[in-house]
Parts: C-alpha cells; sequence; structure tokens
C-alpha cells in the first residue's frame, strides 16, 4: 500500500483517469449555477447533470475530478463519528454515453490494487452488487474480486425519483475486526452493515434506465457511468490514519487549534476530542465557502455558515478559548489545501475577515441567548416544572446558535430535561419550509433524445447582421425532426447563423427569417444552444420552410447594438467594483439586456454612496479612454496565463474566447462586444440594492438610455428649482435649507402652542377627580391629537400627583387612543396597567400594552371609547 499525502493522493486519481482519456474537469463552486435544487453542490455527480441529462454534449465524453462538496443534513453528528464531515472531497470519474461497467469496474480495481497505483491489500476489499445485475457480479468475478467477497444488497439501486437511475456497486475496504464497533457475530458485521470494520471508499452508479413520471424504467437512450469516491476515507487507509481527522486534511488545524487553549490536547479527553474535530471541519467548509462567494445569514447557505461558525465557536468555549479565534485558522486551511485550491489563500484576509466580523457578532447573541436559557430555567422552576419546552430549545438553536446539547447540559445541570420530541418536531417543520423554498424540482432531468442526436455543424458569425444564404439543416416541430415546417411554430438550425444564442448573461438576438426572393417566411423570437452546441432558433412560422433551402438571416440590428453596448459595459462594471471593493468581490449573476444592464454580486454591506460614484466614475473613464476591445480564441491554460477571469462553472471546452479591454478587463466570454469602449458612450447606475442575504444587485443603463435617464433628471431638477424659487440651480440646496430652517422654526412654535393648549386641558382635567374605594382616579374622554398628547398629559398628572390613577381617551382622524398610568398606591393594590389596557382596547377595536405602571393602546373604532373607559373603573372596583 502506498503511503501518500492528500495532495499526491489527489493528483494520483487525477492521473490515472487522465491516462484512461479522461478530461479533467476542474473543482467547480460550492454555489450551484442555475440549479435550484440544490442548497450545495454536494456530490461530483451534481456539477454533471447538464451532460446526464443531455441538455449538453462534452467535448471528451470521459471526465474526471476532484469536486469539493458541502452536506448538512446532519451537522450534528460531526465530531462524533470518525467520517462525518460537512466538508469534503469527492473523486470521481464519469462517463456520458461512452464506457460502461466492465470498463468502470475493471479501472477501479486497477487504481485501487495495481501497484502501480494505490496497491491495495486486495484481500481486504470488498463490493456490494444489486442482486438483478448479473452484468455487474460478472465482471466482478472476472477482474479478481473473490466470490466470497462479493456482497448482493437489494438497496444498491441509485434512484432520487424521475430521471435517470440504475444499479450501482459499492466498494469497501476490511480494516479488521480490531477497528469494529460490533461484535463478530453481528448481523450487521459485514460489507454494506452499520459497522467501523468495513469502510465503504468507492460506489460506482450505473445510470442505465430513465424513471418515468408513471412510476414505469425504461433504458436511456445514453448510459452514463457516475463513481464517487471519498477523499478523505481513502487517506485515512492510506496514512494509517484511525479516522479522517488523523489525516494531514485535519491535523495542522487540529494542533493550530491546540495552542489557542489551555493546556488542552487532541485525543486525551473525549469530549475535548470531539471538539477538536467539529472546529476542524466547520473552518474548512466556511473558508472554502465564502472564498466561492457565500456569506453568513439568516436564510439559505448563508445560514448554513451562521450556525457553523456558532458550532465551532462554542466548541471552542468548551475547550477554554475566549473570543473570536476561528478566523485565525483560515490560514492555516489555505496552506493545507494551496495546491489544489489556491483560492483559500488567495483570499485568506477577507475570509478572514468576514469570519472574524461574524463570531463578534455571534459574542453578543450568546449572551442574549444565556441569559434567555437563564430565564426559562427560572421560569421552569417558579412553575414546579421539570421541562425545557421543546419550541423554547429551538428558538435557542435557531435564533442564537446554541446546539440542542448544549441546551441540554446546561438543564440537565439545573435538574431539568429538555423536550427532545418537541424540539425534533419543531426541526422538521424548519426542513419542511427549507424543502418547500426551493420548490418541487428533479434534480435531474430526462434526456432528449431528438437534440442530443443532432451532430450537423452550425457556426455562429461573430459581427454579422445579415446571412444571405443559410442553408437549413434541421427542423424540429413537436420535438420530432421533420423536413417541411408549416404552421404556427418550430426550432430551426442553420449551417452558419448570425444570431446570438442566450448564454452568460446575454439574451438572445431577435430578428427575421427570408427566403432567397425576400419574402418574410418566419420571425425568430429566441434562440438557445442545442445540445451539441448548435443555435437553434424559435420562430413563428409564417410560410413553410424546407430543409435542405437557404434563407437569409437577418438579426434586428438596433437590438444588437444595444447588447454589444450593454455586455462590454457589464465587463467595465465587473472590473471596476473588484477594483474599488476589492478582488473578494465574486460575480453572483448578470443579465444583459438591449435597455440596460444588471449585474449581481457578493457583499457584506452595502455600497456607500462614494463607492458607487467612485465605480461610475471609473467605469466612465475606461468609456473615455477609447480602449480597443480586443477578442482572442486559445485554451483555457493560456486564457488563464492571460489574467482572464473565469468561473468555474464547467463550460469552457478546449478552446476559450478572451475578451480583453487593455489590463482593466479580461474575461474569457462569448457574447457580443463593441470594438472599442467608446462605442458605449456613457454609463450611469441607476440603482444598488440587496437582493438576498450577502448579495447586492446593481441596474445601470448605457448610451442611448443613459441619456434619457440623466434627460429626466436634469427636467426634474428643473422642476425643484422652480418650486423652491431658486434662481440658479447650484444655489437649491441652500434654498432648501433654508426651507427646512423655516419649517423646523414653525414646527417648534406649533409644538409650544400645543403645549400650553394641553397645560390649560390639564387644569380642567384634573379638577375632575373621582372616589373608587380608597384609590382616586381621573378617566375621562378628552378633545387631543393623538397619542403624543396623552403622553404629555400623562407626564404632566405624574408630576403633579393628582391622583392615584389617570385613564385618558381621545378620538382623531377615526382613530382611538387610550392611556393608563398608575402610582405607587394604585400598584401596592396589585393593579397593572397592561392588565387593564388589555381589558379596554377590544372595546375600541384595538390592542396594545405596556408596564405595569403605564400602559397605552390605539384602535380604530372611537365610538367604544366611552364604554372601554367604564370598564377600566369596573376592574379597579373589583380589584
Amino acid at each position: 500500500m502506498k503511503k501518500l499525502t492528500s495532495s499526491e493522493f489527489r493528483q494520483m486519481f487525477l492521473d490515472f483517469f487522465k491516462e484512461h482519456g479522461h478530461m479533467v474537469l476542474p473543482s467547480q463552486s460550492l454555489i450551484p449555477q442555475d440549479d435550484p435544487t440544490l442548497l450545495w453542490i454536494n456530490s461530483g455527480v451534481a456539477t454533471m447533470k447538464k451532460y446526464f441529462d443531455g441538455s449538453v454534449v462534452p467535448k471528451n465524453h470521459r471526465i474526471t475530478s476532484s469536486q469539493k462538496s458541502i452536506r448538512t443534513n446532519d451537522i450534528e453528528n460531526v465530531g462524533k463519528t470518525a467520517r462525518h464531515q460537512t466538508f469534503f472531497e469527492m473523486l470521481g470519474n464519469f462517463s456520458v454515453g461512452d464506457y460502461f461497467k466492465k470498463e468502470a469496474i475493471s479501472w477501479a480495481w486497477e487504481f485501487l490494487t495495481s501497484p502501480n497505483w494505490l496497491d491495495l491489500d486486495k484481500e481486504r476489499l470488498y463490493c456490494t452488487v444489486y442482486p438483478k445485475d448479473t452484468e455487474a457480479y460478472q465482471v466482478w468475478l472476472e477482474i479478481g474480486m473473490p466470490e466470497d467477497h462479493i456482497v448482493k444488497l437489494e438497496e444498491n439501486f441509485w434512484d432520487i425519483g424521475e430521471g435517470p437511475c440504475g444499479p450501482d456497486s459499492e466498494i469497501f475496504y476490511d480494516r479488521g475486526q480490531e477497528n469494529n464497533d460490533v461484535s463478530e457475530d453481528d448481523p450487521e458485521n459485514f460489507p454494506g452493515g452499520e459497522n467501523a470494520r468495513y469502510l465503504e471508499i468507492w460506489n460506482i452508479v450505473f445510470s442505465q434506465f430513465n424513471h418515468l413520471a408513471d412510476g414505469q424504467y425504461v433504458d436511456q437512450p445514453h448510459k452514463n457511468i457516475d463513481t464517487g469516491m471519498g477523499l478523505e476515507r481513502v487517506l485515512s487507509i492510506l496514512q494509517d490514519a484511525p479516522t479522517n481527522f488523523e489525516t494531514d486534511l485535519f491535523l495542522p488545524i487540529i494542533h493550530a487549534t491546540e495552542e489557542m487553549t489551555a493546556g488542552k490536547e487532541y485525543g486525551k479527553v473525549a469530549a475535548d476530542t470531539t471538539s477538536f474535530k467539529i472546529i476542524a471541519d466547520h473552518v474548512r467548509t466556511v473558508s472554502f465557502a465564502i472564498a466561492d462567494g457565500a456569506l453568513p445569514s439568516n436564510t439559505g447557505r448563508g445560514y448554513v455558515l451562521r450556525r457553523l461558525i456558532r458550532r465551532a465557536d462554542l466548541n471552542g468555549q468548551r475547550l477554554g478559548i475566549k473570543g473570536a479565534f476561528l478566523y485565525k485558522l483560515v490560514s492555516v486551511v489555505g496552506k493545507i489545501m494551496e495546491s489544489h485550491y489556491p483560492q483559500v489563500t488567495e483570499q485568506k484576509d477577507f475570509i478572514a475577515k468576514v469570519i472574524k466580523n461574524e463570531e463578534e457578532r455571534f459574542q453578543l447573541t450568546l449572551e442574549s441567548g444565556l441569559t434567555l436559557l437563564d430565564n426559562l430555567i427560572s421560569e421552569a422552576k417558579e412553575n414546579n416544572s421539570k421541562v425545557i419546552e421543546g419550541q423554547d430549545a429551538f428558538k435557542l438553536f435557531d435564533t442564537y446558535g446554541f446546539p440542542y446539547e448544549l441546551t441540554f447540559e446546561t438543564a440537565q445541570d439545573a435538574g431539568l430535561e429538555v423536550d427532545k420530541a418537541g424540539f425534533d418536531a419543531e426541526m422538521k417543520v424548519q426542513k419542511a419550509r427549507a424543502r418547500e423554498a426551493r420548490g418541487n424540482l428533479q434534480s435531474m432531468g430526462a434526456q432528449n433524445e431528438t437534440l442530443m442526436n443532432l451532430k450537423d455543424k452550425s457556426e455562429f458569425e461573430y459581427g454579422v447582421y445579415e446571412e444571405r444564404h443559410a442553408k437549413l439543416i434541421d427542423i424540429i416541430v413537436a420535438n420530432q425532426l421533420v423536413d417541411r415546417a408549416e404552421g404556427d411554430q418550430a426550432t430551426l438550425i442553420f449551417d452558419k447563423t448570425p444570431f446570438y444564442a442566450e448564454r452568460g448573461g446575454q439574451v438572445a438576438d431577435h430578428g427575421n427569417i427570408y427566403d432567397q426572393d425576400g419574402n418574410l417566411v418566419a420571425k425568430v423570437t429566441d434562440v438557445q444552444h442545442a445540445p451539441n452546441d448548435q443555435n437553434m432558433h424559435f420562430v413563428d412560422v409564417i410560410l413553410p420552410l424546407e430543409k435542405g433551402q437557404e434563407y437569409t438571416l437577418k438579426i434586428d440590428r438596433a437590438r444588437r447594438e444595444g447588447l454589444r453596448h450593454s455586455h462590454t459595459a457589464t465587463h467595465l462594471l465587473h472590473a471596476a467594483l473588484r477594483s474599488i471593493l476589492g478582488e473578494h468581490t465574486h460575480q453572483a449573476g448578470s443579465l444583459v439586456e438591449p435597455d440596460y444592464l444588471r449585474f449581481d454580486f457578493t457583499a457584506i454591506e452595502p455600497m456607500t454612496a462614494q463607492e458607487i460614484k467612485s465605480v461610475e466614475i471609473l467605469v466612465n473613464q475606461k468609456i473615455w479612454s477609447a480602449i480597443e476591445v480586443e477578442t482572442k480564441i486559445t485554451d483555457p491554460d493560456q486564457g488563464k496565463e492571460m489574467g482572464a477571469l473565469a468561473l468555474f462553472d464547467g463550460k469552457y471546452g478546449d478552446q476559450v474566447r478572451v475578451v480583453r479591454m487593455s489590463d482593466f478587463s479580461i474575461e474569457f466570454c462569448g457574447g457580443t462586444h463593441c470594438a472599442n469602449t467608446n462605442q458605449i458612450g456613457i454609463f450611469k447606475i441607476t440603482s444598488e440594492s440587496a437582493i438576498g442575504a450577502g448579495h447586492r444587485r446593481i441596474e445601470a443603463v448605457v448610451s442611448k438610455k443613459a441619456y434619457e435617464y440623466l434627460a429626466q433628471r436634469s427636467e426634474l431638477l428643473d422642476q425643484i428649482q422652480s418650486t423652491v424659487k431658486s434662481t440658479k440651480p447650484e444655489n437649491i440646496i441652500d434654498k432648501i435649507t433654508s426651507l427646512e430652517h423655516d419649517l423646523h422654526h414653525t414646527q417648534k412654535q406649533v409644538e409650544d402652542l400645543n403645549m400650553q393648549i394641553n397645560q390649560t386641558k390639564a387644569e380642567e382635567i384634573f379638577n375632575d377627580i373621582k372616589q373608587i374605594g380608597d384609590l382616586t382616579i381621573i378617566a375621562q374622554k378628552i378633545d387631543a391629537n393623538g397619542m403624543n398628547d396623552l403622553r404629555e398629559l400623562a407626564d404632566t398628572w405624574k408630576n403633579n400627583a393628582k391622583s392615584d390613577i389617570l385613564v385618558l381617551a381621545a378620538a382623531n382622524s377615526g382613530k382611538a387612543n387610550m392611556i393608563i398610568s398608575l402610582n405607587q398606591k394604585a400598584l401596592d393594590k396589585g393593579l397593572k396597567a397592561g392588565d387593564l389596557i388589555k381589558q379596554a382596547a377590544p372595546i375600541f377595536g384595538g390592542g396594545g400594552g405596556g408596564r405595569p405602571n403605564m400602559a397605552q393602546a390605539g384602535g380604530k373604532n372611537p365610538a367604544g371609547l366611552e364604554d372601554a373607559i367604564q370598564a377600566v373603573i369596573e376592574a379597579i372596583s373589583q380589584n
């Protein structure tokens, strides 16, 4: 068996499959692109959906990758078991309609057992197969797996509902009974059972069926292979580590954490060891997630990060670490992973800043949570209860980040229990809400054989607005290939086309199709990419079209010009944001329309007015600098050497198009652009806003639309100048300031007059004192301008000590208000203003509350105020 570092093992896996003709796909962002069914990329196959469902045909049908992944369905188990992690790497090899079971199994066996590769002991390897999959069973026998090492299991069938599915075969490594957690004769002591002896290291899925909506299983047109090998699990074998956490991926983090404690050591005390594991796992997860553009928040993936940071911090406290500390481990994570994932090291300062801010925020929240927990314990004891309610425990978990264990342990120390069933019920409801928010969407679509089989070449022509001799090579109507299109709608593919197909945020071209006699035969309403990357024209048919005939394709030139201006401006905006806000700024989406552009990006906080202004100025400076927009076709590696920005969404093939505007903006891009930035004319940001936690959106206009926007603003300024009677535009601010000063002075005079009126009213009101038992009360409906007047009168009453109780009510503009104040004598009688107001408010259609000595309420039924006052008097009389 080879002794390898994590970097050596990862590279060996990729090299093996590269030698077997596979394209090495870079690990993609943890944030799914255009996939609302996933919160995180949680496996290697999650990045292959477009290939497996046939929506995109890859350049190479053999692919391999080491994909960073996050799974958060069982966070509570992290640190308590040998293998549970929230962040992990999935090594995989994939076949998209190329090889199948024989090759997949043979290559897995070769990689695991060959002396040239991992050189694992064959006697320690076992596999499981689906009982009906006789083909896989036979292949395992042929390559040398002993018959008694092959286990047939009914659950070896991968099925997620509608879509691709099929049998799978799992590979296990026997770590020996000495590593087991069950006895030799335990029924779970077998490969595939619930035990720690047989470690699952690789799963090979044979995706050969399509699960239909009616429950049927039919053969897929193209059969696929999807495999997944847990890097951390196999590494624990290669490094002879008891668990994943004793490998070189985790130990440096654990040792760095030890140095921050007061003498705590990993492996000495079970509870401490669990805390070390939790911290090491969670800091890896949040470091990589933030590097890919996720930020802590109260919803979605941001909530996951917030929860992980808080859980790690609580475990740091258990180890005696005071205050923020997790951020100090980011550089350690980066150092471990930088050979394959340099982005954590490159962004370590920003990642550390985000984590530190979140940790410091949690310290404040933690104090509030501990106070709440103390109050819950005190209330339970006062009520002679032995239980903390499940919904209260969940509130501590959900709002304050308290793990259930912390609440349980604190309650246990106080002699109380926690309603675990109630807590679990609340957790179930929350998970259901999260699933509902993501929608009931398929995880992977079914293959469209018609589109997948379209192999004819179709060339998109950059810079062309009209193609007079485009040959119609494919016609699709109702998902069927036909030779003639007539009726309402059809989808067309030509051998060459000037029509841009929607991609990368730029919407499609529109336009018309003419026959060779100049007759309009179809209107192009949309253009999309076929699986083999041809441009598919969605058209409204006007006159019949025939396959093999030549047509004239003419795009809407004005629309294209608008798209070019907007798209080039989007690139300049992206570069300006990175320049002003920092290179950690991640693009999170864009939309390029003819008349405006939209750009989404990650951010901890809103942009300041000065930052918005600086970005806008920088973009316009680059426009007015008349920079040539250069395009170059090259390979991805050379493009990156040029400094081109690339999103890790797997769309780049052997050849890429680099769009360059001097050294200011260099990006991979297949869209249409201006020849020179000065063609944009002018750029104007119209809004900067939040679109979700940790994500901001800029909307902007360029060229003619920017002029129209600024002209409207100029007209509005003229109107303001006229309204405030300013002689010059530059004097408008001074004029408004003067008007505001005059208004403030007038308002102060009104307030002073109101105060004098209220003082006069008070003299009249406070002379009408009634006796209820040994308490005195002033209770009246008066003429007042609302709650502010009532509060002023209550303050005057309190200062003059005119009675023991004050009840005042007023009707104003169709609304009802009431205020109740009590002095100490009334409080000593057991009266509470809050209780009295709650009895009175419903009578005048309202609600309210307050302190024992003062409470107020508002309502919608002024007619009920007299009855409400009487109800208060009766309640006092009955006390």
